[in-house]
């Protein structure tokens, strides 16, 4: 029986071990939210958030948004018992710097658990694992829902009335050509703004972010199951393995090399900026978004969007201006080029991500053994297209803001700020399938003129396929890596990769003959008559059945009956007595 039925027998058989399952669900949530936690922390601390108000509430929220979340804000201002004041914010962004850490140390520790359980993994255990992950991220959830709440208190002053007429500030009065000052007929009470205290309240809703966590952490599970190469998977999977896991895991890498560029971005952009903390505080938070934003706009994604008051500072150039224009067109590559000739580097970064997703893909793929380059161009192509049809409608999805805040008070408009960006879902995966099967037939191409397609092509929870095992394409070896091994076409559980480098008996000792072996003298092998055996590398010919051996008759002489025993004669004498000993 072969190991990996051996294990699968196993893993049916016996009961699922509860205790690993629920230790490492504790691990990976555990460390998933301490990652998150810290990351909000540190970024609102460097935006100077917690001058505001309480940092712990607040980065319970920005967890729970994180995750899937949502925070509904509420306020009410009242300055010396007017009427009408009143504050209203609405927040619909997901800080999805903050989501990456969760979901790279959730996904890294609910693999490290499946690789435990040997080759293949039986169904019940992979949703036991999962399961319990998925429930106890959701019941920590909860927690942060009852412990995000809080009352941000803003006074007149950080609000800029003291700058007004009236205000007290230095400001001065209000100087109209013509009429001079009138600061003067402006009513006293706006002075007394200054001293006004707005109360803005946030809390985390309970149901919406369980729901958002419950579907976060399971799609976050999915696609890291979907990505990893040596996890193993149930039985009958295989397909899932050849196909699906090597462009998920090319799209994957290019995304995170994407965010990883963004975050060096923001490092050089913070030493030569006045207020580097700021910048930092915001690449914690929110790099992904901007990255992942660039992504579909590079690909030729139109957006919606608008931006008006103090929030148009935190767009990037030239977003900011084309959204303050107050256009109803939609934001693509050419108006922004209009603005920015440096654009199109983002087109070209963007292509070249692609082309290096394509290029993945194809070293990833194992080779298949009766079609041609053709054959494996076209089906990396159509693997990519699909997988980056689906993922370029996300990443608009994911990277969607909508941003309303203002307060009013006495019917004057202290601030007031606003953004609202939403790509185009069906252009966004119309494109995706063109670019992604550009991307995928040029990878291929490409990998095969270097001799690298499927160099990095990994087995079903066994690691690297051996040279020689890549030849068909239904399997590895021809067949299902699993299946063969199980019909012992396999060399066992132990494959070994192929070489760096050719065997060389110069560099080799073991693969050097000894002298004497090297050449033989051409007389030193007996003449052979043609018929005989000595030739042969291995295995000599059948040989017959020995001849009887003849009987002895009666009466008949010694030399005309086989010899017995008792024609070997007596026995020879022993060896003579030792000496004895001399006398004296």
């Amino acid at each position: 029986m072969s190991a990996a039925t051996s294990v699968e027998t196993a893993r049916h058989g016996t009961s699922l071990p509860w205790t690993d399952i629920l230790l490492s669900a504790i691990a990976a949530v555990s460390w998933a939210l301490i990652g998150m936690a810290g990351t909000a922390a540190l970024g609102l601390h460097l935006l100077q958030a917690d001058a505001a108000g309480s940092l712990g509430p607040m980065t319970a929220a920005v967890v729970a948004l994180g995750a899937g979340g949502s925070v509904s804000p509420s306020g009410d201002v009242s300055a010396f018992g007017l009427k009408g004041a009143e504050a209203h914010t609405a927040v619909e962004i997901t800080p999805l710097g903050v989501s990456l850490v969760g979901a790279l140390l959730l996904s890294w520790f609910f693999l490290r658990s499946l690789r435990t359980a040997g080759v293949v993994i039986a169904p019940s255990e992979l949703l036991a694992r999962a399961g319990a992950v998925v429930a106890l991220f959701v019941a920590t959830l909860g927690g942060l829902a009852w412990a995000g709440h809080d009352v941000i208190t803003i006074d007149g002053g950080s609000l800029g009335l003291d700058r007004l007429p009236g205000g007290g500030g230095k400001g001065g009065g209000l100087r109209i050509p013509g009429l001079g000052d009138i600061g003067g007929l402006l009513p006293d009470r706006i002075g007394d703004l200054i001293h006004a205290k707005a109360a803005v309240g946030f809390t985390v809703d309970t149901a919406p972010t369980l729901l958002g966590g419950l579907c976060w952490s399971a799609g976050i599970l999915l696609i890291a199951l979907l990505a990893s190469r040596r996890t193993p998977l149930p039985p009958g999977w295989d397909a899932v393995h050849r196909v699906v896991r090597p462009v998920v895991s090319a799209l994957v890498t290019v995304l995170l090399t994407a965010v990883a560029a963004g975050l060096a971005a923001a490092v050089y952009a913070a030493i030569g900026d006045d207020h580097p903390r700021r910048i930092a505080g915001a690449a914690l938070l929110g790099a992904p978004n901007g990255v992942w934003l660039g992504v579909p706009v590079g690909l030729f994604v139109p957006w919606d969007g608008k931006a008006t008051g103090a929030l148009r500072t935190v767009l990037p150039h030239p977003l900011d201006q084309l959204l303050s224009a107050h256009s109803d067109q939609p934001v693509t590559v050419g108006r922004l080029a209009g603005l920015d000739g440096r654009v199109w580097l983002l087109v070209v970064a963007t292509a070249l991500m692609m082309l290096l997703a394509g290029v993945l893909t194809a070293v990833r793929t194992p080779l298949p053994g009766p079609v041609g380059a053709a054959g494996f161009a076209g089906r990396c192509a159509l693997r990519l297209g699909i997988a980056t049809a689906l993922t370029l409608p996300l990443l608009a999805w994911l990277a969607d803001v909508s941003v309303d805040a203002s307060l009013s008070v006495l019917g004057f408009d202290a601030f007031g700020a606003g953004i609202e960006l939403h790509g185009h879902l069906g252009m966004a995966l119309l494109l995706g399938a063109v670019w992604g099967a550009g991307a995928g037939a040029a990878g291929a191409l490409l990998a095969l003129v270097a001799g690298a397609a499927g160099a990095r092509a990994v087995g079903p929870g066994r690691g690297a396929v051996p040279s020689g095992a890549r030849g068909g394409d239904p399997g590895y070896g021809g067949a299902s890596g699993r299946a063969a091994y199980d019909r012992g076409d396999g060399a066992g559980p132990y494959a070994p990769g192929r070489p760096y480098r050719p065997p060389n008996p110069d560099t080799n000792p073991y693969l050097q003959v000894p002298e004497r072996f090297r050449k033989e003298p051409e007389d030193g092998r007996p003449r052979s008559s043609g018929d005989d055996v000595y030739g042969a590398p291995t295995v000599a010919r059948p040989l017959g059945p020995l001849p009887p051996a003849p009987r002895g008759r009666p009466g008949a002489r010694p030399r005309d009956r086989a010899p017995g025993p008792e024609d070997e004669g007596p026995l020879p004498p022993g060896p003579p007595p030792p000496p004895g000993r001399p006398r004296r």
